[in-house]
């Protein structure tokens, strides 16, 4: 009895080519997918800390369902840029600005956007 066995093939590697391209299309879906950085950051001074006793006259810009407030004084949005300049030395001079609970955000970073285009860079938001 004889048995005939085939002739030995050589063992095959499994290729790493699919692999190789699966790795590579996650990569590049992470990282399109990923957030870099942030978006939209404000730099802000917080008040209400102890600080130094306050200087000059009050610049206290109240952001509220009916309109702008400039120390109690309605004020519009437009108005608000020539009043505060009466108000300030420099644009480095503190504004200090306060929204009601009612007002939405968006409302509060327009009016802080506006002043910021305006050239004032000191804006202290405090808490209602």
């Amino acid at each position: 009895m004889s048995f005939s066995f085939a002739q030995p093939q050589p063992r095959r590697r499994p290729s790493l080519t699919p692999m190789i391209d699966v790795v590579f299309l996650l990569l590049v879906f992470f990282m399109l997918a990923a957030r870099f950085g942030q978006e939209g950051a404000l730099d802000l001074t917080i008040g209400g800390g102890a600080g130094a006793e306050w200087q000059g006259p009050p610049r206290l810009v109240q952001v509220a369902e009916a309109g702008l407030l400039l120390n109690g004084q309605p004020v519009t949005p437009e108005g608000l840029e020539q009043a505060l300049s009466g108000l300030t030395e420099t644009t480095s001079d503190p504004i200090v600005i306060r929204a009601d609970e009612a007002v939405g955000l968006q409302r509060l970073l327009d009016v802080m956007a506006g002043l910021r285009a305006a050239g004032f860079a000191n804006l202290v938001l405090v808490a209602p």
